[in-house]
């Protein structure tokens, strides 16, 4: 066992300021993945900083009818709050879909965000992986890939990311807000200060694709604590679902999921919005911008919707063995859309 030191903070500032003080830090939530990749070696933290008895674990109503998640509460805690199935309940589904009941009560909302692909050559420390160790290569690419990406790889790396949450948050346009314990004021693209050191990023924006840097996961800083999910209020009368397809039943990662949102115009039949994202695809929640264009305005028959979906997965360039994912992908996007229209339908008809 390789030694390590421990911090317990006490506030947020107190994080912050352990994560710049001692060697080698690393941020402490449930442990549920952190824990077992120390254990591979593919994690070697020199400092533990324990975040996980910090008072962020609330599940509050924000003004104008949206919700704040905060980043300790439990997986388990939040699928069933009663504010969660009844304002979203698309995360709730995508929470519980996601590992065991056991690993659900331990789990953090915060930590779900931050897990890393289950690759295994990843896992492997003998095999070679430019996450884990960049330059080394990507054995992956000529190995075992029937899990891998289909969308936005790169030479680099095809490893996918394994958040059902995070495919749900994509979704419904969700932010992700980080506390760094500096001033707020340096800003970027992908988030915006406050003047107190916290800013929020967009739940499409939080991942990155692998890129020449597969080895970043997120768009985090340096030291930044994710803190809570911010949902935005449900459209009146939108409904949405998430569908996961895997190789067991259940405590099994998606080789393809969807999460979906759809809103109709009453009178119409029209789309009035659409949002898709796709999970087990990509480095990233797939965000499917170009089958949403395609849908926003138009009549969701079945002839629209595929084509829509087709238009989207065009841009997949599977792998040797993956391919079928795509088809997977293609079926659940199709079904999922075609689900949530004849659901709209009844309830525009519905007294």
């Amino acid at each position: 066992m390789k030694p390590f030191g421990y911090v317990r903070a006490g506030s947020l500032r107190e994080a912050a300021a352990a994560y710049a003080a001692h060697p080698g830090p690393h941020y402490l939530g449930g442990g549920t993945n952190l824990v077992d990749l120390m254990k591979l070696g593919v994690e070697t933290p020199a400092t533990l900083i324990d975040v996980s008895r910090l008072p962020l674990d609330a599940v509050e109503e924000r003004p104008g009818g949206g919700l704040r998640i905060g980043a300790t509460a439990r997986n388990s805690d939040v699928a069933a709050h009663p504010l969660v199935p009844t304002r979203h309940p698309l995360v709730s589904r995508a929470l519980l879909a996601g590992a065991s009941g056991q690993l659900r009560n331990v789990a953090t909302i915060g930590g779900n965000l931050l897990q890393r692909t289950r690759c295994p050559y990843f896992q492997d420390v003998s095999k070679a992986c430019n996450k884990r160790l960049p330059g080394t290569g990507c054995a992956a690419l000529e190995g075992v890939h029937r899990e891998h990406a289909v969308l936005g790889y790169s030479a680099h790396c095809i490893a996918t990311h394994p958040s059902d949450l995070a495919v749900a948050l994509a979704a419904l346009d969700a932010d992700i807000e980080l506390y760094s314990g500096g001033d707020g004021s340096g800003g970027s693209d992908s988030g915006e200060g406050d003047g107190d050191g916290t800013r929020t990023v967009a739940a499409t924006d939080f991942h990155r694709l692998p890129g020449d840097h597969p080895e970043r996961d997120t768009v985090i800083r340096p030291g930044e604590i994710v803190t809570a999910v911010l949902l935005p209020a449900p459209a009146p009368g939108a409904v949405s679902l998430y569908r996961k397809a895997r190789d067991r039943a259940s405590y099994a990662f998606a080789l393809a999921s969807v999460a979906a949102v759809l809103d109709l115009d009453p009178a119409t039949g029209r789309v009035r919005h659409v949002a898709l994202a796709l999970g087990g695809l990509a480095h990233r929640p797939w965000r499917a911008t170009t089958a949403e264009r395609a849908l926003t305005g138009a009549v969701p028959d079945a002839d629209t919707v595929r084509r829509a979906v087709d238009a989207e997965l065009d841009r997949a360039r599977p792998l040797r063995d993956n391919a079928h994912k795509v088809v997977l992908a293609r079926n659940l996007a199709r079904d999922a859309l075609t689900t949530l229209t004849t659901h709209a339908a009844t309830a525009r008809r519905a007294p």
